[in-house]
């Protein structure tokens, strides 16, 4: 019998996303135009603003760019916003398509090195409590400078790879049958008890690495894509960007630091699992047999990738050239110095970013929507009416809600972008700064050019009042990237670290569930975010 065609369509409409899922998205589609032609564009936008959250907090049944990227498409066409708008919103931020682009294909080829590093924490240092701790520093290190999504996915490559050894030992199977990790069915008896152990420990591990690379991402330009976000609409490099953010970022890191080891030690949370003894013995030796097959070509990799690691640093710290050119840097020397010359061997780098691009410029027709019908001005204006302290407060609140259901890229981008517009109005409104208030915005944001510098050329009076502004907008820039950073750890929606760990094959072996997620999460959270709310009152 021949199948209706209305059932195909419903059967391919965005694919295998649960039937509810597929009508919510048809509803909302249908909701929009009925919407913009009852109760006008601004209503609809706001709408449009909601149904664009729940695409990205329903992220696991479906990821956003399909459904998200309709909406968007839909705004378009009922001209809520213009392609021109679209495109100068994705020119504004280029440099940070320029940085998922290639910076994240680069730390892909730095992956050996990084796996070494990893796997040695794991099998050479026998204490729980200082293996997590320098699981949580690596990671929070790493990802200061390197992708979060790399590091994370390098950590993950660790665990399942010997995870997968073991469990093949423990039911008894060789390594090249076929062997289904999920199920223990196969495990012996005698083996079970030290399996859950271990999958226990796994789990702490990850949970532990993945919070290392939230607490030293928010800390650098490069750390997350929303630092350089935010970074560019303020004219901050690395080092500058560093320095404004540490009042907030360096207690985080240290309260972040002590909440591993408190939660370690008093076994709370879900965490305190411990790896058996003959489980570590056999992993060394799987280690130490992994290290031997490399040989001088594996050693002589690994030297290379970690110069290029010191390169990087340094091609940051000093600002050498844009992000994601540094990244194409870094590509073209692993490329060359460990012979990685042909086509698809390159083309696998590119995998990983380029979906999150995408998403990244639909981000951006929606934060054009926002600007066409200046959805966020009555809100951008109630918090700066608020006064000091409790403004800065606000903000990182505000931020840290949306982002922990929300993303925190999507969050930043329409807040940022949103509060700069505000003290643009803010500039118009001084007199005799002799030019619009964007043209000094633009001036005081220039990387290029020193702040006092361009202050020397105003009236003394009308300076003063412009250099208050601009270090008023300099700490609610702090409070925008620190608020979408830190409480997103709350839940997988908010961190791409988790949430890339949540949809791994490795996450159902190690029974890693969105609940248990946010439990092992929580006292992180708690901690985390209330030093960072304290910090934001105290330090700026």
């Amino acid at each position: 019998m021949k199948t209706p065609l209305s059932k195909t369509f419903a059967q391919t409409f965005l694919g295998n996303a649960p039937g509810w899922y597929k009508l919510v998205i048809m509803g909302f589609l249908v909701l929009n135009p009925v919407l913009i032609l009852t109760v006008g564009p601004f209503v609809a936008g706001w709408a449009l603003i909601a149904e664009f959250i729940f695409t990205l907090a329903m992220a696991l049944k479906c990821y956003p760019l399909p459904a998200g990227g309709l909406l968007a498409l839909e705004a378009v066409i009922m001209g809520m916003t213009s392609p021109e708008t679209v495109y100068h919103e994705a020119l504004k931020n280029f440099e940070v398509i320029l940085l998922l682009i290639f910076m994240v294909a680069g730390i892909y080829f730095m992956k050996d090195f990084l796996q070494f590093t990893f796997t040695r924490i794991l099998v050479r240092v026998r204490s729980k409590k200082v293996i997590s701790l320098l699981f949580c520093l690596a990671g929070a290190f790493l990802s200061a400078f390197l992708d979060a999504l790399t590091v994370t996915a390098v950590i993950m490559a660790v665990a399942y790879g010997f995870y997968n050894v073991y469990h093949r030992f423990a039911s008894g199977t060789n390594a090249s049958d076929s062997h289904d990790l999920i199920s223990d069915d196969s495990v012996k008896e005698a083996n079970r008890a030290e399996l859950l152990q271990f999958r226990g420990f796994l789990r702490n591990l990850m949970m532990h690495g993945a919070v290392g690379t939230a607490l030293g991402g928010v800390c650098t330009l490069v750390g997350e894509p929303q630092n350089l976000l935010v970074g560019g609409e303020m004219g901050w490099h690395f080092i500058p960007f560093f320095l404004h953010a540490m009042p907030v970022t360096m207690p985080v890191l240290v309260v972040g630091l002590i909440t591993c080891l408190a939660v370690e030690q008093f076994k709370i949370f879900g965490y305190g699992y411990q790896l058996p003894g003959n489980i570590r013995s056999f992993l060394l030796e799987t280690a130490i047999q992994m290290e031997q097959k490399q040989g001088d070509k594996g050693k002589l990799k690994l030297i290379i990738q970690a110069l290029v690691g010191l390169w990087l640093i340094a091609a940051l710290a000093f600002h050498l050239g844009a992000v994601g050119l540094i990244g194409l840097s870094v590509i073209i020397l692993l490329t060359a110095f460990t012979g990685i010359t042909e086509e698809h061997q390159l083309g696998h780098a590119f995998e990983e970013a380029l979906p999150f691009t995408a998403l990244l410029v639909v981000f951006f027709s929606v934060v054009a929507v926002i600007h066409s019908q200046e959805l966020f001005a009555p809100i951008i204006s109630f918090v700066l009416s608020l006064k000091g302290q409790n403004q800065l407060m606000a903000y990182y609140a505000a931020n840290g809600l949306l982002s922990s259901i929300s993303d925190n890229v999507f969050v930043a981008t329409v807040y940022i972008s949103e509060t700069k517009l505000h003290f643009i109005h803010v500039l118009d409104t001084i007199p005799n700064i002799g030019m619009t208030g964007q043209e000094l915005m633009a001036r005081m944001t220039d990387a290029h050019l020193e702040r006092a510098d361009v202050l020397a050329t105003l009236p003394q009076a009308t300076a003063v009042l412009v250099k208050e502004t601009m270090e008023h907008f300099d700490k609610l820039a702090v409070a925008i990237n620190t608020g979408t950073n830190i409480p997103s750890v709350a839940t997988p929606n908010g961190q791409a670290a988790f949430l890339f760990l949540l949809t791994s094959a490795l996450a159902p072996v190690i029974r890693l569930s969105y609940g248990r997620m946010v439990l092992l999460a929580l006292p992180y959270t708690i901690t985390m975010s209330l030093t960072g709310l304290a910090a934001v009152y105290m330090f700026l």
